[in-house]
């Protein structure tokens, strides 16, 4: 065997063995590792639908029954985990975080600074703590509009935020009733954090049965 051949050898084991290897601290580990940690299910943290998946169920209920049906927590878990997969798809991780740090004065602007258990659910398999903020955080989304504010948002940002640089969403919605994916997503933004602080429980056990009054775009 000539050294050109000797090299090529060496060369092509050795990348045989970085894939490998590569796969194994990419794929496998993460995995195994994940296979051993216990997670909440989106049943353990949100057993029931939501105030404002019923409210939705209420506000359009020619689009709700074609698509969801009843407002129960089968239909709002299914429009949850379809929302969240639409998020990620639409890239809304880039422009928005859900992690509130304990620096910069984020608790003040965002609300309480987010905690390791919160994130410890199905609903953050992958995590979504965002790369940059353009938009604010969302982690306390929860009760901090209407359904009515976020309907407005996604058909035009500037509807209801003159100097946001969001696009619009045309696609969430039939003329102007949302659709499948636009309930889907007010319900999904409308829930961030909603099972994970002190606050956002007690509003919602004080709200039980109640639905949010509406809130009128400026």
């Amino acid at each position: 065997m000539s050294a050109m051949e000797k090299l090529a050898a060496t060369t092509l084991v050795g990348a045989a063995a970085s894939f490998a290897l590569a796969g194994v601290v990419s794929a496998y580990l993460p995995v195994a590792h994940l296979a051993q940690i216990e997670y909440q299910t989106l049943a353990d943290i949100q057993p029931e639908p939501s105030l404002e998946w019923i409210q939705l169920s209420e506000q359009f209920p020619d689009a709700f029954k074609k698509h969801y049906g009843e407002p129960t927590a089968e239909s709002f878990h299914k429009a949850l985990r379809h929302a969240r997969d639409q998020y990620i798809a639409e890239g809304c991780w880039h422009c928005h975080s859900q992690f509130i740090r304990p620096v910069s004065n984020e608790d003040q602007r965002y609300g309480a600074v987010s905690y390791a258990g919160e994130y410890m659910n199905e609903m953050f398999l992958p995590h979504l703590f965002g790369t940059r903020r353009v938009g604010p955080d969302l982690i306390r989304e929860h009760a901090k509009h209407s359904n009515d504010w976020h309907v407005a948002h996604f058909l035009n940002p500037k509807n209801v935020v003159p100097a946001s640089v969001m696009p619009i969403y045309p696609w969430f919605f039939d003329g102007e009733t949302p659709n499948a994916t636009g309930l889907a997503m007010i319900a999904y933004v409308q829930w961030l954090g909603s099972w994970a602080t002190p606050e956002a429980i007690a509003y919602r056990e004080a709200h039980a049965g109640a639905a949010p009054a509406a809130e009128a775009a400026p």
